[in-house]
């Protein structure tokens, strides 16, 4: 993959840290320098609602359950790289915390593990941005936002005078904004380390992105930066006169029938810590992705318009292109290469969502590996999970 893992490990990490790094306590410090330890990385991702300050998002007053449909046996071995990988041993190495298969609408295998349930929610990482992409095609449809095709600073005009300074909401979406951004966190001076340094001493997210510079020309390389979606995120409420929370809960989490209550880690601000601050459970996390599979329509309501997801999950520009050992980008979602329309949303240390509109198939596996940065470790690999994905996905429950 021509992304490297330590670029694509989002800003979310470091701003999650650096607000650990704000709060008195000195249990809550110790807790943010053992944050992603073995022995506690899981209990942190599922409560981070006790990091700091959050936005909640209320169940649905009509939840929608999956219904149930027959079991499907996982397969007990998969093929990655030419090599067997067997199942069980693999969700266990990689620290699968929940793994929901869906297919044709109903349940076929639903597993929790490490002390998670149906009602635990967890963090996304990475995956919120897909959430924001759907909020964001919503309010073109509804006009809120004239076009993709306008600037960032259009609606976000303290980005004037930075690197954002007309770069077309377009490119922003597909991570080619051509900001010059440094995602190294072994480097203090970083960007990104620059940027938790700066939450923790309670500096707001917009001022950040606003002092960011331009590094190429927008819209020639898909260059992974994570402000990219927060600044997506000032489009979106901006634009509409909402909070992302308040938005979310009218536009998707109302509609969509969200079982629990959701919730995003914000900022000093109150800003939604919109690149990987959302906490859902499984099931909750699967209703994206089985609306993206029938292309935004829920009941015969269509709740985000179906131009829209088509656009997000294609690479409509040669810099954008999947290949064997790259993934491809949309409209923040991953393309692998694929003949059957395969896209993915995925956040780091494990998180992800699969949909397969060939096979009428949704997968969310959530994780908390603390081995996730070790490239050599197979169960951290992003393509072993593409390849475990595919080996369900061909299977029919019985």
């Amino acid at each position: 993959m021509a992304i490297s893992r330590k670029s694509v490990l989002i800003g979310a990490t470091v701003l999650l840290i650096g607000g650990f790094w704000a709060l008195p306590t000195a249990q809550n410090l110790y807790r943010a320098v053992h944050l992603f330890d073995a022995d506690r990385i899981v209990e942190n991702f599922r409560s981070a609602d006790q990091l700091g300050a959050i936005s909640t998002m209320s169940a649905s007053s009509k939840p929608r359950p999956y219904s149930q449909g027959t079991a499907l046996e996982l397969p007990e071995d998969f093929l990655y790289a030419g090599q067997p990988l067997n199942t069980k041993q693999f969700l266990i190495d990689s620290w699968t915390t929940g793994l929901l298969v869906v297919q044709n609408d109903k349940i076929v295998h639903e597993t929790y593990s490490l002390g998670h349930s149906e009602s635990t929610r967890t963090i996304s990482w990475s995956m919120a941005k897909s959430f924001i992409s759907a909020m964001l095609g919503i309010a073109v449809d509804e006009g809120s936002i004239g076009s993709i095709e306008q600037t960032v600073d259009t609606y976000a005009p303290e980005l004037k005078g930075s690197g954002y300074e007309g770069v077309r909401i377009k490119d922003v979406l597909q991570m080619s904004s051509g900001i010059a951004f440094n995602e190294d966190y072994a480097d203090f001076n970083s960007d990104i380390n620059r940027w938790g340094r700066g939450f923790a001493l309670g500096s707001p997210q917009d001022d950040f992105a606003a002092s960011l510079t331009r590094g190429r020309e927008p819209g020639t390389l898909n260059h992974y930066v994570s402000i990219d979606t927060h600044v997506l995120s000032m489009v979106l409420s901006r634009a509409t006169g909402q909070s992302v929370t308040d938005y979310m809960q009218e536009k998707l989490y109302e509609p969509l029938g969200m079982e629990y209550d959701g919730y995003w880690i914000v900022d000093g601000d109150g800003k939604e810590m919109a690149l990987g601050g959302l906490n859902l459970t499984l099931r909750d996390f699967a209703k994206l992705g089985s609306l993206y599979l029938h292309n935004g329509v829920l009941d015969e309501k269509q709740i985000v318009p179906t131009n829209w997801i088509a656009a997000s999950t294609v690479a409509d520009a040669p810099h954008l292109q999947p290949e064997q050992d790259n993934f491809g980008y949309g409209y923040q979602w991953w393309l692998p290469l694929s003949k059957d329309g395969e896209y993915m949303a995925m956040g780091v240390y494990g998180q992800y969502i699969y949909v397969n509109p060939r096979n009428n198939t949704v997968i969310v596996k959530l994780s908390a590996n603390p081995h996730y940065n070790d490239r050599s470790y197979i169960p951290s690999s992003d393509y072993s999970h593409l390849a475990f994905f595919r080996s369900i996905g061909a299977r029919e429950a019985d």
